[in-house]
């Protein structure tokens, strides 16, 4: 009876000691899992998202793309999702009010996970604080919204070309444009054969070697021209290279300047001429009167414009001037005739 005794508790003894490992390694499995530790080393954090995207409770949260925990409950709060996580206490200098919370994906088509970006500066987040979140570009979703919205874009194009609205619809389905095309790109073929057959100008200048040869030699004279004014070498090279003729050049453009300025302020004769309206009244009644005289002279006013009108006083004063010659004539042949001189004395 004894013996009976002490094998039953011995067998108990075995028993407790199994269902304590057994509870040992659940707990340690359950708490150590790439989860972020005991859950005395965890602390909570909240966010919100308007879309979970399929994420459910447990999921893996991560920083930097490092497991640091898990999602532990999954709430409708009005229109927006809010989303517990636990994470290890170990991160709580990386995750600060400067970190963001997006829905990553363990793989490309895998299940959601929740992903914080690790801050540099910012204030630490502590126990039961909220971590704003952000959007994550480059999900499924994204792709196939954008790879349908590409779809609609490239539908209604086709439609408009095949309705015949727009250069493409008008090319595609106007009969009168495509001939237009047509015969374009028959001339434009036209003139690439009279090139390679080297008519013309531009086919002299494709195919004939001396044209060429001329051009050639001409970039060369430009470049030992643009040589040379370098150099400072000619007129063009002294002129942009010669301090002393810089130096003229900018005391004649002073000295112009001070003309100008002189010229505008009314001093000396020029500027008085320009600027005096006494002198100009002047010069104006000048005018005026010699304007006068020449209506005068024009009209045969006065002994100056019967001389220059009046044909019978023209006549008069040649005849005048031919006798006049004439007796000069005949003084100069015979002086004794006309020059008789007598001398009395008393």
């Amino acid at each position: 009876m004894p013996r009976t005794r002490s094998l039953a508790w011995s067998e108990l003894k075995i028993g407790i000691v199994a269902v304590v490992a057994i509870a040992l390694a659940i707990l340690m499995i359950v708490a150590v899992g790439g989860q972020g530790g005991f859950s005395w080393q965890r602390y909570e954090l909240k966010t919100k998202f308007p879309n979970v995207q399929g994420l459910k409770s447990g999921a893996l949260v991560r920083v930097a793309g490092v497991e640091v925990g898990k999602v532990t409950a999954i709430d409708f709060v009005d229109a927006e999702v809010q989303v517990v996580v636990e994470v290890n206490e170990e991160q709580q200098s990386r995750i600060t009010d400067q970190s963001r919370a997006s829905i990553g994906s363990l793989s490309l088509l895998g299940e959601p996970t929740i992903e914080i970006s690790a801050a540099s500066s910012g204030t630490p987040l502590k126990d039961g604080e909220f971590i704003q979140s952000a959007r994550t570009s480059g999900q499924i979703g994204d792709v196939a919204e954008n790879a349908t919205q590409t779809l609609e874009q490239t539908t209604a194009l086709i439609k408009e070309i095949r309705s015949g609205r727009g250069t493409m619809g008008k090319l595609f389905s106007d009969d009168e444009l495509y001939r237009e095309m047509n015969q374009l790109i028959g001339s434009a073929e036209s003139l690439t054969d009279a090139i390679r057959r080297g008519n013309g100008t531009f086919g002299r200048l494709v195919q004939d070697p001396a044209l060429y040869k001329q051009a050639n030699a001409a970039v060369a004279n430009l470049q030992e021209m643009t040589r040379r004014i370098n150099a400072g070498e000619g007129s063009i090279g002294r002129l942009l290279h010669d301090d002393q003729m810089a130096k003229s050049l900018s005391s004649a453009s002073t000295n112009l300047d001070q003309v100008s300025g002189k010229l505008s302020r009314g001093e000396g004769t020029a500027g008085k001429l320009l600027t005096d309206q006494q002198l100009y009244d002047r010069f104006n009644s000048v005018a005026g009167r010699i304007d006068k005289l020449a209506a005068d002279l024009e009209q045969g006013r006065g002994a100056a414009g019967q001389l220059l009108q009046d044909k019978q006083l023209y006549e008069n004063m040649n005849g005048a001037a031919s006798e006049l010659r004439g007796l000069i004539s005949d003084i100069r042949k015979d002086p004794k005739k006309y020059l008789n001189v007598r001398v009395s004395i008393f």
